[in-house]
Parts: structure tokens; C-alpha cells; sequence
């Protein structure tokens, strides 16, 4: 899987790119969602943050709910994602309806997905405690220090590698009113280097009250992701489970039907996968009110290879 498209949508609201076409000023800043980028190729377009302080002087920034941040420079000239972290925790003061950000609407035409530069994000959970939805693409050098976040509802991370530190740190932070965490866990080859014991925080639960929706995908030991969540605490609180983009084999589905119940979700994704005929019928005969996609089955390549759906 890549991705090979922008954002079109976000935070239920339409994305319109500054600079792109000059009308797209005259939308009233709280009806969309704002997207500011620099140009891979080309030196001459302006940078992101020319971009960004073309937007605040277009529009009115204490209206502005929703942020897409774009391509912001190649890693390789030393341009990591504390650019865009800086710039917009400097600019916290000029957005107070600020909302959601999106750090890394980045397609594989700008760059592999395991090759953007992201850095501490920690700085913009502390400059925007009203901020209720963060979503980051990208892994590499990725941080994240544990926090306290009253307004944070929506968490994800699309990475082909989660460092097992910010794996951990969600699971040490305290985040009351999130309703949906997402985790791209990856592989080692591109730092995601996590194992059960850095699940720990996030599968007891014990500082995500409110969630209703786990996404634990993309992984290589996708079976030990299944056999953690067999056990885990905060399963028997969610409303849906996603355990989709791995190596999920039969030892997976085994160990999550001799585990606790999941008849209660309402949906459990298993899309791309290595399951046998056999175990697929099992599991749709064992829960059969719950929404269960077992799509894009996966088959075994040569010398026994097996891939998750998003790693470079």
C-alpha cells in the first residue's frame, strides 16, 4: 500500500491549499480545513513557512479550526519535522479555535513514507490544550514525551515504523477524553522497534477512560499483537478493533478466539492477512454480529516472506 494522494478531507472538512488558487481565501476560515506546504522540486515556490504566514495574513487566524501540514523539506538537508512543530507552537498565541492538525500530508511522489524527518511533537500538545485531533505521517526521529491532555480526541500515527518509545509514551500519558488512538507499528528495518512490554500502557488502559476505538496495525509480529490484545483490559471497553496491514497468521486468529470475548465490538478489521480458508470461516462463525473484514488476503512469497502493507 502507498499513498499516493493528499488529503481531501479532514477533521470533516474540506481541505483547500493556500497559495494553490487565490479564491480559496474567500471560504470563511472555519468552514475548511487549511493546508500550507512547501514545493518538493521547486526552489523558486515559497517555503512552508511563507506559506503559513500567507495564510494568517489572508484570513482570520482566530477562526481557523483545522491545519494540513505538507512537505516542509528533504531530511537529508537537514530538515526535520521541528520545522512545522516550531512554527506552529510559535503561532499558538494567533490560533485559539485551533482544533486539529494534520503534520505530514507528505505522498510517495515527495516522499517514502519511512523516509520523512519528524521530531518531537510533544511541543504541540503543550501549546494547544484545546487541540482534539492530531494525526503525524512519518516515523522517522519521531518523539513523543508523556503528556497530560484534557481536549484530545482523535490520536493517530501513520508510520512504516513506530518507535517503541512514543509507543510507550502514549500508554504513559494521560488522555481522558480520547475516543480513537491509531498505531501504525511497522517494522524494525524502519524503527518500529516495539514489543509487548511497550503495549503495556496502552492496552491496560488505565489512562485512555474514554476510548472506543483501537488501531494496533501494520505490524510484522502482528500475532503477538493479538495474542496481547486476547488479554488485554481495555478491549472489553471498545466499540471497534482494528488489527489490519500485518503479518496476521493463523497463530493471531487463534489466540484472539481462545481469548476474552469480542462478540460485544462492533467491528473487528483483519484486512490484509495471511489466514488459512479454515480459520477465516472460524472466525466469521464465532462472531457473527460483529462487522468483520477479512479482505485482501495476503499470499506467501518466496523463502516464506511476508509483508506488512505500509513499511518503507
Amino acid at each position: 500500500m502507498t499513498i499516493h494522494a493528499h488529503l481531501d478531507t479532514f477533521h470533516g472538512l474540506p481541505v483547500r491549499w493556500v497559495g494553490l488558487d487565490p479564491a480559496t481565501s474567500s471560504a470563511a476560515p472555519d468552514t475548511v480545513a487549511w493546508r500550507v506546504a512547501g514545493a518538493p522540486y521547486d526552489e523558486d515556490e515559497p517555503t512552508l513557512q511563507q506559506g503559513f504566514e500567507e495564510l494568517l495574513g489572508r484570513v482570520d487566524p482566530t477562526r481557523i479550526r483545522a491545519l494540513v501540514i505538507g512537505w516542509w523539506g528533504p531530511g537529508w538537508e537537514g530538515m526535520r519535522g521541528d520545522i512545522p512543530v516550531r512554527m506552529l507552537a510559535d503561532a499558538a498565541g494567533r490560533l485559539p479555535a485551533l482544533e486539529a492538525i494534520f503534520l505530514g500530508d507528505i505522498v510517495m511522489e515527495e516522499s517514502e513514507i519511512s523516509w520523512i524527518e519528524q521530531d518531537d511533537i510533544t511541543p504541540l500538545l503543550d501549546a494547544y490544550p484545546r487541540l482534539r485531533r492530531l494525526e503525524v505521517r512519518g516515523g522517522t526521529g519521531l518523539h513523543l514525551r508523556p503528556v497530560t491532555h484534557a481536549a484530545l480526541e482523535v490520536l493517530r500515527f501513520e508510520t512504516g515504523g513506530l518507535p517503541a518509545s512514543v509507543v510507550r509514551a502514549v500508554g504513559e500519558s494521560s488522555l481522558p477524553a480520547l475516543r480513537h488512538l491509531e498505531l501504525w507499528l511497522g517494522t524494525t528495518n524502519y524503527s518500529g522497534d516495539s514489543r509487548p512490554a511497550d503495549w503495556a500502557g496502552v492496552l491496560d488502559g488505565s489512562g485512555l477512560p474514554a476510548l472506543r476505538h483501537l488501531g494496533l496495525q501494520d505490524s510484522e509480529i502482528q500475532d503477538e499483537v493479538c495474542a496481547a490484545v486476547a488479554a488485554a483490559p481495555i478491549v472489553a471497553r471498545l466499540e471497534s478493533l482494528n488489527l489490519s496491514m500485518g503479518v496476521l497468521t493463523d497463530t493471531g486468529a487463534e489466540a484472539l478466539l481462545s481469548g476474552q470475548p469480542l462478540t460485544h465490538l462492533t467491528s473487528l478489521d483483519l484486512s490484509h492477512h495471511y489466514l488459512s480458508g479454515p480459520m477465516i470461516e472460524r472466525l466469521r462463525a464465532a462472531l457473527p454480529g460483529v462487522q468483520l473484514d477479512l479482505s485482501d488476503i495476503q499470499q506467501v512469497r518466496g523463502n516464506d516472506w511476508r509483508y506488512v502493507a505500509v513499511s518503507e
